[in-house]
């Protein structure tokens, strides 16, 4: 797996400074183990986004943080002082909970200024904080409401403000929008995503929504059955995932088997050229070549965009409208590369035995190239790929290899 570990000299040449670490951490209840040497960091002022399936192990490891779990291994730094063995009021960590937990009989300004006041602040320090942060969730209209009269939304801004009142110095949300409706969910991340640069608080989120975490994270790490996969910038796991199971779950994948053969990699009876570090596998490896659905172009001759190679002929199988784009399901034939769409075209729809050479994939087109070739059911079509990555197969995850435009 692709992990981060992290060194004394990493910590200490970071920039900007490491606001909190996790190390080496495992995790078991009785014998089912759930997370194993878990390693990254999180900057000032960074966010980091979880990303997995349910039951992936990424609740865990946000309980483990805030102190709600102990690791049976592992260490949880927060600003260069281990907390491991700290309870979690002890911790300086902010959670803020998909169910808000607000106090449904204390209005928004007394929701925010609890933690203050049980904490026996001055009454003028509660007033100016609770005031300022009514201002930056832009609250200030609604303060006398109570959690019942305000929107999924508006009550979710309450719970971070009243969380922020107490200064957290790391902030963790469990999938803060899992309870709000898409557009809802859609507008209040964006506003979150701004209000984090506001405060420069550095926060940990987790989901299972790849949308939610490509928008929010400046850095993404990918888990899977207690491994982080892939840590990185949406742009670097998006585009060069490191294994197959981040390349198909966050967002959609083609993946076609190849084997390297020289400075290409063969899939079917087509050479492609590998264009970066071609040195990184062996000579009649079996690997795994995928690509994203928007990297696929279609044409009815060999005349494909500059820096689009052609893999194969296909069919078209079926073809739907998904708002700013065309999705289209194609059948292409690995043995057929001739990118001759006057042959007679075949229809092999089943993974049958005489059928292994064709696989299904998917292209995504924009209105303007689909209103230029314009497609219909069982059209024969010439398919290229711009970039793909190559991946050893399951044998050796970690090796990868990245080909673009």
């Amino acid at each position: 797996m692709i992990t981060e570990g992290l060194t004394s000299l990493e910590l200490n040449r970071s920039s900007p400074a490491v606001a909190a670490s996790v190390v080496g951490v495992s995790k078991r209840f009785g014998k089912t183990g759930v997370l194993e040497d878990i390693n990254f960091h999180v900057s000032e002022g960074e966010t980091l986004v979880l990303l997995g399936a349910s039951g992936s192990g990424k609740t865990t490891i946000l309980r483990i943080i805030a102190g709600l779990e102990q690791p049976n291994s592992g260490k949880v730094i927060l600003h260069g002082k281990d907390v491991t063995e700290l309870p979690a009021r002890e911790r300086g960590v902010g959670v803020i909970f998909q169910s808000y937990a607000l106090f449904p009989k204390m209005s928004v300004e007394r929701n925010i200024g609890y933690g203050l006041k049980i904490r026996h602040r001055k009454r003028k320090e509660i007033r100016e904080t609770v005031q300022n942060l009514l201002e930056l969730v832009q609250l200030e209209e609604h303060r006398k409401k109570y959690p019942s009269q305000l929107s999924g939304g508006q009550q979710q801004r309450v719970a971070i403000a009243r969380t922020l009142a107490y200064k957290p110095e790391v902030l963790l949300f469990d999938e803060p929008f899992g309870a709000l409706d898409a557009q809802t969910r859609v507008h209040l991340r964006r506003e979150i995503k701004a209000l984090l640069k506001k405060v420069n608080v550095p926060a940990i989120f987790i989901t299972h929504d790849q949308e939610e975490a490509l928008e929010l994270g400046d850095r993404i790490a990918v888990i899977n059955v207690g491994h982080i996969e892939q840590i990185g910038t949406p742009y670097e796991v998006y585009t060069n995932p490191a294994t197959e199971y981040v390349a198909t779950f966050l967002g959609a994948a083609n993946v076609l088997p190849g084997v390297i053969n020289g400075d290409n990699v063969e899939v079917g009876t087509t050479l492609l050229p590998l264009r970066m570090d071609a040195g990184k596998f062996d000579d009649g490896q079996a690997v795994k070549v995928v690509f994203r659905p928007e990297d696929v172009s279609l044409a009815k001759t060999a005349d494909l965009p500059p820096g689009h190679s052609c893999i194969a002929n296909g069919i078209v199988e079926e073809k739907s409208f998904v708002g700013a784009y065309e999705r289209v399901s194609l059948r292409i034939d690995l043995s057929d590369a001739s990118a001759d769409t006057n042959e007679t075209p075949f229809y092999l729809t089943t993974e049958t035995p005489e059928s292994s050479r064709t696989k299904l994939i998917i292209a995504t087109r924009s209105k303007p190239d689909a209103s230029s070739l314009r497609l219909k059911i069982g059209d024969r079509v010439v398919v290229g790929v711009s970039s793909f990555t190559v991946l050893a197969d399951e044998t050796n995850k970690t090796t990868e290899k990245t080909n673009g435009s």
